[in-house]
Order: structure tokens, then C-alpha cells, then sequence
């Protein structure tokens, strides 16, 4: 058996450690610190999301909002970095382009600040007419002061 063939990816949501996810999120990413975990579970359960695993033991995610027909955004994109510099992301990357639910869409957007390397190698590309886009973006809503309210959440990260 290969190195490869010791991680596997899968679409079921059953098997997501959405501790670690959120973890990673708050905690690791440059683009979400500080997510409350109900935004996360939330986020989540209205994706596509793709967990890689090793053994039973999740390494890497990635996320996809779609409507399945025409558009979809990339999103949560992760290798733990003890994983990393093994061409998981790549793979990860494969199967999130080979599931049926994102062929043949119009449009298949995401943002990155580091990985533009790794999206080019599955056509991703700067937009050929940025005029045409428009965003809200609020980079501190999780932080402390912007975060909505949750104190009615009896969801915990324990």
C-alpha cells in the first residue's frame, strides 16, 4: 500500500470532526478567527463539504456553496499542517473538481491569499472582469465586539 492510500476523502457530513474544523477556523486560519462554532455548524450543514481523513482521524477539509446548476464558491479550504507539503491539498482540490455537483457550472469562484498556485492548476484564475464583481465584506464580525449574539446558543466547544 502506498502513502497514498492512506487517506481517503468523503462527502458524508456524519463523519466531519466539526471540533477540528472549528478549531482550525477560529484558531488557524488567517480568513475566519475567532467563528463561533454555531456558525460553523451552520455553515456546514447548508454545504458540500469534503473531509480527508487518515485512518479515522480527519487532516483536511474544504466546503462548497452551490445551488448545483450554475454557481458555486470555495470555501474553509484545509490541510492541518502536520499533513501538509504532502500534495494532500492537490488531491483534496481533485475531488472536490470530479464531484458531479460541480461539473459543468457557469461560474466556480473563491478567494485565497496564499494558494493561487494550487487553484491555477484546476483553472481557477483572477476574475477577467473585476468591474463586474461586487462584495460586503466585514473581516471583524467574529471578532468579540462585531460577533452576533449567541449567548442563547447551548451549543459549546467542550
Amino acid at each position: 500500500m502506498s502513502a497514498a492510500d492512506d487517506y481517503r476523502i468523503s462527502t458524508d457530513p456524519a463523519l466531519l470532526d466539526v471540533g477540528l474544523i472549528h478549531r482550525f477556523l477560529s484558531r488557524d486560519s488567517y480568513w475566519a478567527q475567532n467563528i463561533p462554532l454555531s456558525v460553523v455548524q451552520r455553515s456546514i450543514a447548508q454545504s458540500l463539504c469534503f473531509g480527508m481523513y487518515e485512518a479515522e482521524q480527519q487532516i483536511g477539509f474544504a466546503r462548497v456553496v452551490t445551488d448545483a446548476a450554475t454557481f458555486a464558491y470555495l470555501a474553509d479550504v484545509f490541510i492541518v499542517p502536520s499533513h501538509r507539503q504532502l500534495g494532500l491539498g492537490k488531491r483534496l482540490m481533485a475531488a472536490v473538481m470530479a464531484h458531479p455537483d460541480l461539473r459543468g457550472l457557469r461560474r466556480f469562484m473563491l478567494a485565497t491569499r496564499d494558494a493561487h498556485a494550487l487553484y491555477r492548476q484546476f483553472g481557477f484564475a483572477p476574475p477577467k472582469n473585476p468591474q463586474v464583481l461586487m462584495e460586503r465584506h466585514e473581516p471583524q464580525i467574529y471578532h468579540s465586539q462585531h460577533a452576533p449574539d449567541t449567548s442563547s446558543d447551548s451549543s459549546t466547544d467542550g
